[in-house]
C-alpha cells in the first residue's frame, strides 16, 4: 500500500492503532484528534485518503465531506463510527463517502478497504437529505453487527436506483422498516409510499386505483411468498402495464420463497420481476451482539416517552443474549416495554427479565422449505453457482472455496452457541482443540467469550 492517509478521531488508542497498521503497510501517516486541523491538511493538499470518525471534540466529520470534495475532488474518504444505525450509513453515502465502518471496526478488513479506497477515484457526490435524516432517529434499524452493517451499506447504495427490491426475512425483523427507509431516503421521498393489499388489484379498475394512489412513488406487496396464484396473476398484469412515471416497486417474504418456486407455488415470472436486488434481514438470534443495542434503544425511547428510565442488569443481559427471540426485534421491544412498565426499580435484574421471558413462546419449530436436509439445501445454491457462470466452469480452486465458505460460519455459529468456550466448541465439532485455534486464526474469526444458558 502506498500513500499518505489523513488520520482524524478523538481516540488516541484508534489513532495509534492505525498509525501503527498504516505506516507498517507502507503509508505515510497524519493523525490527529481535531476536525480544524483535518480540514487544513485537507486545504494545503495533504493525504490521498481519509479516515474520520463522526463525533469529534469540535464537529460532526460527515458534515466535512462535502467541503472536502468540494476542495479536493477525488480525495476518498472512509467514515468510521461508533454511531451503530442505518443513519449513519445513508448520511455516510449521501455525502459520498468512499466507504463506512462501524466501531469496533475490524483492522484487517479496514486495511483491505483502505489499499482499494487509494486506487480508486471518488463517484460524484449526491444531495444531502438532512431533513429526512432527522425526521426518522427513532427507526429501530440498529446493529453493529457485520451482517446488519451490509445490509445499511446495501440500502445506502440502492435507495435511489430503479431496481425493484425483495426483502426476506422473519417475521418481526423489520422488512418493512427495510422498505420504509429506502422510499424515505431517496429521491422519492415526497411521493406517495403505498403498501397494497391483495383486495387492491381486484376488479377491472383495481390496478389504475392502486397506480393513481401512488404516483410514481413506492409500492410494496408485504408477504408476497403467501399469496395466492390468482393475486400473483394479477401483479404480473399490473407490473407488465407500468407506464413511463412507474412507481419504485419492493416487496417482502417470509423465508422459503426459494422453494416454493422451484415447487411450482410461486411464479417465476413474478420472481424475476421482484428481486431486482435482494435483501436478506438477519434473525435477531443470528445477531446476539445487537441485542444490547437495540435493548438501550427502546428503554432510551421510552424514557423520552416519559415512562421510567431502566437500565439491564448484566445478567439479564446475559439471560437476553441467550434467549432465542422467536418474534424477533418486534418481540423485543415487546419484552422491553413490558419491563418498563411492571417494574419499579432503575435496574432490571436477572429475575425480573426471567419472569417475563418465561412468559413468552420458545422457539418455533421450522416448517416446509426451512426443513430440507443440509446436503440438499448447499445442492442447490451450488448448482445456481455454476449456472450463474453462463455454461463455462468456475475459476479453478473450487473446492478450497466452497470448504471455506461452509467452514467460517460453522466453527462461528459453533463458537457464540458454547459462549465462546474454545474447549467446548472443539468437542461439539469434534475436532481436535489446537486444531480449533488454526482455524479460527487462520479464517480471522473474533471470539467473545460469554456466558451460555445451555
Amino acid at each position: 500500500m502506498d500513500g499518505t492517509v489523513l488520520v482524524a478521531d478523538d481516540d488516541r488508542t484508534i489513532r495509534t492503532v492505525l498509525t501503527q497498521a498504516l505506516t507498517r503497510a507502507g503509508c505515510k501517516v497524519h493523525a490527529t484528534s481535531s476536525l480544524v486541523t483535518l480540514m487544513r491538511w485537507v486545504d494545503e493538499g495533504k493525504g490521498d485518503l481519509v479516515i474520520s470518525d463522526v463525533i469529534m471534540p469540535d464537529g460532526n466529520g460527515l458534515d466535512q465531506l462535502p467541503l472536502i470534495s468540494e476542495k479536493r475532488p477525488g480525495l476518498p474518504v472512509i467514515v468510521i463510527s461508533a454511531q451503530n444505525t442505518i443513519m449513519t450509513a445513508i448520511q455516510a453515502a449521501e455525502a459520498e463517502a468512499y466507504d463506512y465502518l462501524p466501531k469496533p471496526f475490524d483492522l484487517p478488513d479496514l486495511m483491505k478497504r483502505a489499499a482499494r479506497a487509494l486506487e480508486v477515484k471518488r463517484r460524484a457526490p449526491m444531495p444531502r437529505t438532512t431533513e429526512v435524516a432527522d425526521k426518522h432517529d427513532d427507526l429501530p434499524l440498529v446493529g453493529r453487527t457485520p451482517a446488519m452493517q451490509a445490509l445499511y451499506r446495501l440500502v445506502a447504495r440502492v435507495m435511489n436506483t430503479q431496481l425493484s427490491v425483495l426483502i426476506t426475512g422473519e417475521s418481526g425483523t423489520g422488512k418493512s422498516l427495510i422498505a420504509r427507509a429506502i422510499h424515505d431516503f431517496s429521491d422519492r421521498r415526497t411521493l406517495p409510499f403505498v403498501v397494497a393489499r391483495p383486495t387492491d388489484l381486484e376488479g377491472a379498475d383495481g390496478p389504475a386505483t392502486l397506480m393513481s394512489r401512488v404516483k410514481g412513488g413506492s409500492l410494496v406487496f408485504e408477504e408476497v411468498g403467501d399469496l395466492p396464484a390468482a393475486a400473483q396473476a394479477r401483479i404480473v398484469r399490473m407490473l407488465d402495464a407500468m407506464p413511463d412515471s412507474a412507481p419504485r416497486i419492493m416487496a417482502t417474504t417470509r423465508p422459503g420463497l426459494t422453494q416454493k418456486l422451484e415447487d411450482g407455488a410461486f411464479r417465476e415470472d413474478l420472481y424475476y420481476r421482484l428481486a431486482g436486488v435482494t435483501f436478506d434481514v438477519p434473525a435477531l438470534r443470528d445477531r446476539v451482539d445487537d441485542v444490547a443495542l437495540l435493548s438501550d434503544h427502546f428503554l432510551a425511547r421510552a424514557d423520552r416517552d416519559g415512562a421510567a428510565l431502566r437500565r439491564l442488569a448484566p445478567a439479564a443481559l446475559d439471560l437476553f443474549r441467550a434467549y432465542s427471540w422467536p418474534g424477533n426485534v418486534r418481540q423485543l421491544e415487546n419484552v422491553v416495554q413490558r419491563l418498563v412498565v411492571t417494574g419499579t426499580e432503575p435496574e432490571i435484574g436477572r429475575a425480573e427479565a426471567e419472569a417475563v421471558l418465561g412468559n413468552q413462546p420458545a422457539m418455533e419449530p421450522l416448517t416446509g422449505a426451512d426443513t430440507d436436509k443440509l446436503s440438499a439445501s448447499v445442492a442447490k445454491h451450488l448448482r445456481r453457482y455454476f449456472d450463474l457462470h453462463g455454461g463455462a466452469l468456475p475459476p479453478p480452486g473450487l473446492y478450497q472455496r466452497v470448504v471455506r465458505e461452509v467452514e467460517a460460519p460453522l466453527i462461528e455459529i459453533a463458537l457464540d452457541a458454547t459462549g465462546g468456550n474454545q474447549a467446548k466448541c472443539a468437542d461439539l465439532l469434534g475436532i481436535n482443540r489446537n486444531t480449533l485455534r488454526k482455524k479460527i486464526t487462520d479464517l480471522d474469526l473474533r471470539v467473545t467469550r460469554r456466558r451460555k444458558l445451555m
